[in-house]
C-alpha cells in the first residue's frame, strides 16, 4: 500500500505536477573552489572526513514503487579518512533494487577520476537465519587527503510504504542534510511527521512537486557497546500517513485494542477436534503450568512452522501449500505459519479452560515504546496472552526456539496491549531471570611444560543465548556449522587448532544448544626459564574489555539478564607447582549482579580447578553512571585476565 498524505492546502496544486525525479538529482553538482580548498572539518574539529552535502530525493508518485535517490559529497582530511571512506557499501534488502550507481573523485588540483562500472559488485554483509542483507560495494578511485569524493545511487522499493524513514545522522559528520519528498497525487490523509533526537527545518515547497526539509552541521552517529537501539538515540524523521483526528493516547490504544480483538477472535475458534487435541496433549498434567507447557510443546513439535528458515521446505513448496483459515485447519494439516501456530495455541488453551487473547506490543530492539505516539508503527509484534489466576502470561510458540515461559528478548519486560471487546488494557510481559539465559561452559585441559594447552570443551546455552545460536545455525549444513564455530573460536584465540567439533540440538525446539570440541593451543602458557605464566580463565582469554572508552555518548543497555557458569580444570605439567598463586577476587555488582570466582588445587597438587560465575540482571543505565559501570566491568575483565605462575622444581629442571 502506498504512502497517502497531503501538505493540504499547499500540496493540492503540487500533487497535479507529476514527473520523474528532477534532473538535478541525477547529475553532478558544480564543485565550489572553497570546498576543494577546505583544510579542516567544520562540524567536528577532529573528523577525518566530513560530508559536505547528503541529499535524498524521495519520489512517491507511483502506485507500484517508491524511489530514493541519494547524492553524497565527502571531503577527505586525513589518511584515516582516506581509509574509512575508500570502500563504499550500499546495503539493500529483498524487494529493493539499487540502480544508477555513479561515483567520482576530485583531487585537490581539480583532476577528476570516474568510478568504473566494472568496479561495482554485490556481496552479502549479514546473514542471520533467513535474514540476508546484501550490499552493492565499490572502492572509490584515486583518493588522497584533500580530495573530494561523491557518489549517487537510486533505490527502488517495490510496493511502496505508508511510512518513510529519513535518517539525518550518518556515520560521519555532515554539513548539510537535505530531503526532498514528492507525495502521491491521490493523497487521502494529511501527512504527519515526527522527529526523534533532532530539530530539522519545517517542510517548504520546492520545484517539480517536491517539498524540502534540511538540517545543518549534524554530528556523526557513533555506535557504542551496549547502547540503546539506534532509533532511540539517532536523529531521524518518520513521515507517515494518518487521518487528522486528535485522540488522547488512552482512547487511541483502547480503540486499537477493540479493533484488533474483533479482527482476531475468529482466528482462535474452538471446535471438537481442537478440544480433543487439547485433552490428549495435556494428558495427566494437573497444574496450570504443566498444562500450558504441554500445549506449548505440542504446537512446537507437532506442527511444522513453514515460515521458519529451517523448515526444509523450498519457496516453491511453501507457495503450493494451502492457507489455513482456522486453528482446525492448522491442526488437521500439521503445518502453518508462525501466526497460525500462535492462534492454534490460543484455541488449545481456550479449550483447556484458560482465557486467551491476542496481544500486541512493540520491539525494544527497534525503539522503546512511547504510548504518547498514537500510531502503531512501533507496535507490530504480537503474542498470545493467557490468564493464569489473576495474571496474564505471554507466549509465542510460533517463533521457533523461544523456550516455554519466555519470549524473544526484544519483547520481554515491556508493555503489551491485551485486546478485549470492551476494556483492552496494557500489561507487562514477563522478564526472564538471569538463570533462564545461561552459558554453562566446561573445559578439561592439560598444560605441557612448553605452554601448549590441550583438551576438551563443552558449552551448553539456554534461554536467549540458545535462541540466538539456533537462529544462526539451524539452517546451516554440518560443514557450515563447523566452519562458523571454528572461525568464532579462532577469532578469540589465534593459533588454536580445533578437532572433533560437534553441535547438538541446533534444530531441536526443546533442548539447549550445545557445542563441543577438542583443542590444542601452542603457547597458551608463557614459558620464561623455570616458570610458566598461565591465565586459568580459558573462556575469557583473548576477549577485550566490555567498555573500552573512557567517555560515553549514550545510555547503557543490556538486552536481557544472563548468567555465565564456567568450570575449568587444567592438569599441570609434570614437575611444576603453583608459585604462591593468588586467587582472583570475587565481588558483588551492586544489586544487579555478582562475580564469583574460585581457584584451587587438587589434593595431589596436579590439577588446577578454576570456577567462575557471572550473573547480571540490569537492563538500562543512564550514561551519567557510566564511569562506575565501566569500573565494575573493568574489574571483571582484570580478574578474568588474572595470571598465575607455575614454578618448575629443581629436580625436574636438572633432569632436562
Amino acid at each position: 500500500m502506498k504512502l497517502r498524505y497531503s501538505f493540504a492546502p499547499l500540496l493540492v496544486l503540487a500533487c497535479l505536477m507529476l514527473g520523474t525525479t528532477p534532473a538535478a538529482a541525477q547529475q553532478w553538482k558544480p564543485i565550489d573552489p572553497s570546498q576543494l580548498a577546505l583544510k579542516a572539518p567544520v562540524v567536528e574539529k577532529d573528523a577525518d572526513a566530513e560530508a559536505l552535502v547528503w541529499e535524498v530525493y524521495i519520489n512517491d508518485s507511483s502506485d507500484t514503487t517508491t524511489d530514493f535517490i541519494h547524492y553524497v559529497r565527502i571531503k577527505i582530511f586525513s589518511e584515516r579518512g582516506k581509509e574509512t571512506q575508500s570502500k563504499i557499501d550500499i546495503p539493500y534488502f529483498t524487494g529493493v533494487q539499487i540502480k544508477d550507481i555513479a561515483g567520482r573523485t576530485i583531487k585537490p588540483d581539480g583532476t577528476m577520476v570516474e568510478l568504473k562500472k566494472d568496479a561495482i559488485f554485490d556481496r552479502e554483509i549479514v546473514k542471520y537465519g533467513r535474514f540476508k542483507l546484501k550490499a552493492k560495494s565499490f572502492a572509490m578511485p584515486g583518493i588522497d587527503p584533500g580530495a573530494i569524493i561523491e557518489y549517487r545511487w537510486r533505490e527502488v522499493h517495490a510496493g511502496g510504504t505508508n511510512y518513510v524513514k529519513m535518517q539525518f545522522q550518518r556515520a560521519i559528520p555532515v554539513q548539510l542534510v537535505r530531503y526532498y519528498v514528492k507525495p502521491h497525487p491521490n493523497a487521502l490523509y494529511g501527512m504527519k511527521t515526527i522527529t526523534f533526537q533532532g530539530n530539522p527545518a519545517p517542510f517548504t515547497k520546492d520545484k517539480d512537486g517536491y517539498f524540502r526539509t534540511e538540517m545543518t552541521n549534524v554530528s556523526a552517529f557513533r555506535e557504542e557497546p551496549r547502547m540503546p537501539p539506534e532509533d532511540q538515540v539517532r536523529t531521524w524523521m518518520l513521515v507517515y500517513s494518518a487521518p487528522d483526528v486528535k485522540k488522547d493516547p488512552m482512547s487511541f490504544w483502547k480503540d486499537l485494542g477493540k479493533k484488533l480483538y474483533e479482527e482476531t477472535r475468529d482466528s482462535m475458534k474452538v471446535n471438537d477436534d481442537i478440544r480433543k487435541a487439547s485433552t490428549e496433549a495435556i494428558g495427566d498434567a494437573t497444574t496450570p503450568e504443566q498444562k500450558l507447557e504441554r500445549l506449548f510443546n505440542f504446537c512446537r513439535t507437532k506442527i511444522k512452522n513453514v515460515t521458519d528458515d529451517a523448515s526444509g521446505l523450498t519457496s516453491d513448496q511453501i507457495q503450493k501449500l494451502k492457507d489455513n483459515k482456522s486453528p482446525a485447519d492448522t491442526l488437521k494439516r500439521g503445518y502453518g505459519t508462525g501466526r497460525d501456530i500462535n492462534f492454534l495455541f490460543a484455541s488449545l488453551t481456550t479449550a483447556a479452560g484458560f482465557e486467551a487473547r491476542y496481544a500486541r506490543l512493540s520491539d525494544r530492539s527497534r525503539k522503546f515504546f512511547d504510548p504518547n505516539f498514537t500510531d502503531d508503527y512501533f507496535f507490530r509484534a504480537y503474542n498470545i496472552a493467557v490468564k493464569v489466576g489473576d495474571q496474564w502470561r505471554f507466549f509465542d510458540p510460533g517463533t521457533n526456539h523461544v523456550p516455554f515461559g519466555m519470549l524473544r528478548w526484544q519483547e520481554e519486560g515491556i508493555q503489551a496491549l491485551v485486546t478485549d471487546s470492551k476494556e483492552p488494557a496494557f500489561f507487562s510481559t514477563q522478564l526472564s531471570p538471569a538463570e533462564k539465559s545461561s552459558q554453562k561452559r566446561t573445559a578439561k585441559l592439560r598444560l605441557s611444560e612448553d605452554g601448549t594447552l590441550e583438551g576438551e570443551v563443552r558449552v551448553e546455552c539456554s534461554g536467549h543465548f540458545a535462541f540466538e545460536m539456533k537462529e544462526d545455525y539451524d539452517d546451516e549444513s554440518a560443514e557450515q556449522r563447523e566452519s562458523k564455530l571454528r572461525e568464532t573460536v579462532k577469532g578469540r584465540l589465534g593459533g588454536i587448532e580445533l578437532s572433533e567439533i560437534k553441535i547438538e540440538s541446533a534444530n531441536d525446539p526443546l533442548k539447549p544448544f550445545v557445542y563441543s570440541y577438542k583443542l590444542r593451543v601452542p603457547g597458551y602458557g608463557e614459558r620464561t626459564g623455570k616458570r610458566l605464566f598461565l591465565q586459568p580463565a580459558y573462556f575469557q582469554k583473548g576477549i577485550g574489555p566490555l567498555f573500552p572508552t573512557s567517555i560515553r555518548q549514550h545510555d547503557i543497555y543490556f538486552y536481557y539478564p544472563w548468567m555465565e557458569v564456567d568450570n575449568v580444570t587444567i592438569d599441570l605439567p609434570e614437575g611444576f607447582t603453583l608459585d604462591n598463586a593468588e586467587a582472583p577476587a570475587s565481588f558483588a555488582i551492586g544489586e544487579v549482579g555478582t562475580y564469583e570466582v574460585g581457584l584451587s588445587i587438587s589434593q595431589d597438587k596436579k590439577t588446577l580447578v578454576y570456577k567462575r560465575n557471572l550473573k547480571f540482571s540490569g537492563l538500562i543505565f543512564p550514561k551519567a553512571i557510566y564511569p562506575n559501570l565501566k569500573k565494575v566491568f573493568d574489574a571483571v575483565h582484570q580478574e578474568d585476565n588474572h595470571a598465575i605462575t607455575l614454578k618448575q622444581d629443581a629436580t625436574t629442571a636438572v633432569k632436562q
